[in-house]
């Protein structure tokens, strides 16, 4: 059950807009591609042992770039934005 839980979550995204969000207990992963809200919301509550109010899902593309005089993409991710409940936490720097 936990590598199921380990696939979906792939790992916290760190960055300023991040940590702003954290202010307001939304905290925001990559996840893999096929992840569904459902799949993050039983992921986060069972890894972190809190409870998620909301789950919202972004894909954001690959930039374009060139190398070489080759055009090529980097590859896009896919994010998770989870709201959980007031009065709890989730510690994203903590080291396993």
């Amino acid at each position: 059950m936990k590598e199921q839980l380990f696939s979906v979550l792939r790992a916290p995204h760190v960055s300023e807009k991040s940590a702003r969000l954290q202010e307001h207990n939304q905290y925001v992963f990559e996840v893999a591609q096929s992840a569904t809200k459902a799949d993050v919301k039983a992921a986060v509550e069972g890894l972190f042992s809190v409870e998620v109010q909301a789950v919202n899902l972004v894909n954001a593309k690959g930039k374009a770039r060139t190398f070489r005089n080759r055009a090529g993409t980097r590859g896009g991710k896919r994010k998770a934005y989870v709201r959980i409940a007031d009065g709890q936490s989730i510690d994203v720097t903590a080291k396993p």
